[in-house]
């Protein structure tokens, strides 16, 4: 459902506009975590520190969709809340064709560049093989990455943050279906954890697409009424999307080759402390999206506004989204201080090393504190 973020309370409506978005959100890592989990439990040590060795690489390429895609938003965010509904379609198509098309660049540079960058970041050879398999089969579904996130990214500037909600459910149990059925039934290992994540994120943005396509053809616009031609890409719409898209591509990308820098350093202590550190980020990973989420609901409800013309709701909302993520990255610290050997348990097996568990424990403990700096920034 199309959402109007100009009108009502800014607290209520970015908590709720969040909400989902963040549930939706926790579904996506479900993808690799679930990979994560089936390999580290039912595989072993060496196999999740090979999925693992890859996140890095995997995180880079996701940084790089949801940069780009952050464009998408606030663009098609602005022409909405301006109304100004036929140059909104025009964007929407323009930025799916130009995201596609990015996707196959990636897909095809991906498993060009797989080994060379496991070869940087130091994997050891005895778990090189599971590492190149995950990466180069995931860099196969790289267009389904891009062409999701620019839907989930449009669906978000019209004020709809449940719709994605339930398609990411459906594509996440999925996942867990598959990782099962190719790990425990079929023997598939790593590469099987990777196969079902490249169809259960094809499924998704094959469903997320044509429900936007039959919504976006029921909204009507003044333009049409008149005759005025459609078309389907458009350089001036393109190049609104890059300007705001590249900058936010690029710091989310400066985030993922920090990482990959550490998981560098990390792989140069051997497989036990990979198998630590990685279940500890996955863990990570999940604590951040409250605070990512609520920024991602203050951009499209900073968009709608200013399109709007209503700069007074801006101030207002910034204010309620800063006390939003000051209670949520107490609460998350917290819950990490307490319940952290549960939680690493989910990922390491019961007869992986207490090292592996001690390594884990003691990240997650160090940049949990750290949580409400991230969230302000």
């Amino acid at each position: 459902m199309v959402k109007n973020l100009t009108e009502g309370n800014p607290l209520k409506l970015l908590f709720f506009f969040a909400l989902p978005m963040v549930v939706g959100n926790l579904f996506q890592q479900l993808y690799n975590m679930v990979d994560s989990m089936v390999v580290g439990r039912f595989v072993g040590e060496d196999a999740l520190a090979a999925v693992g060795s890859s996140f890095p690489v995997v995180f880079l390429a996701v940084a790089v969709a949801a940069g780009l895609s952050m464009g998408c938003t606030v663009v098609i965010s602005q022409l909405f809340g301006a109304g100004q509904i036929r140059e909104m379609k025009i964007t929407v198509s323009t930025a799916l064709i130009s995201l596609g098309v990015v996707g196959l660049v990636i897909m095809g540079l991906g498993e060009l560049a797989a080994e060379p960058l496991l070869n940087l970041l130091g994997t050891a050879k005895d778990i090189m093989p599971d590492s190149l398999a995950y990466l180069r089969i995931y860099f196969g579904g790289a267009v389904f990455l891009f062409l999701y996130n620019s839907l989930n990214g449009i669906y978000n500037a019209l004020g709809d943050s449940n719709t994605p909600l339930r398609f990411l459910m459906v594509s996440a149990l999925t996942n867990i279906v598959l990782d099962l059925l190719f790990v425990i039934k079929f023997n598939m290992g790593v590469a099987g954890v990777a196969w079902a994540t490249l169809i259960a994120q094809g499924l998704c943005a094959f469903i997320s697409f044509f429900v936007l396509v039959r919504r976006l053809m029921r909204m009507e616009n003044e333009e049409a009424k008149r005759g005025l031609k459609f078309t389907f890409f458009e350089l001036p719409a393109a190049r609104r999307i890059a300007k705001i898209g590249i900058p936010s591509m690029l710091q989310q990308s400066i985030v993922s080759l920090s990482m990959m820098f550490m998981q560098g350093l990390v792989n140069s202590y051997g497989k036990v402390f990979v198998a630590g550190y990685t279940a500890a980020t996955k863990i990570d990973t999940l604590a951040m999206l409250p605070n990512m989420n609520f920024s991602n609901a203050m951009s499209s409800y900073t968009a709608q506004n200013m399109g709007a013309r209503r700069d007074d709701r801006v101030h207002q909302g910034y204010k309620a989204c800063m006390f939003m993520v000051f209670i949520f990255s107490l609460i998350i610290t917290a819950i990490i201080y307490l319940f952290g050997p549960q939680l690493l348990g989910l990922f390491l097996n019961q007869g992986a090393e207490g090292s592996a568990m001690s390594y884990g424990l003691s990240y997650m403990k160090t940049v949990s504190v750290f949580y409400i700096l991230m969230g302000f920034l």
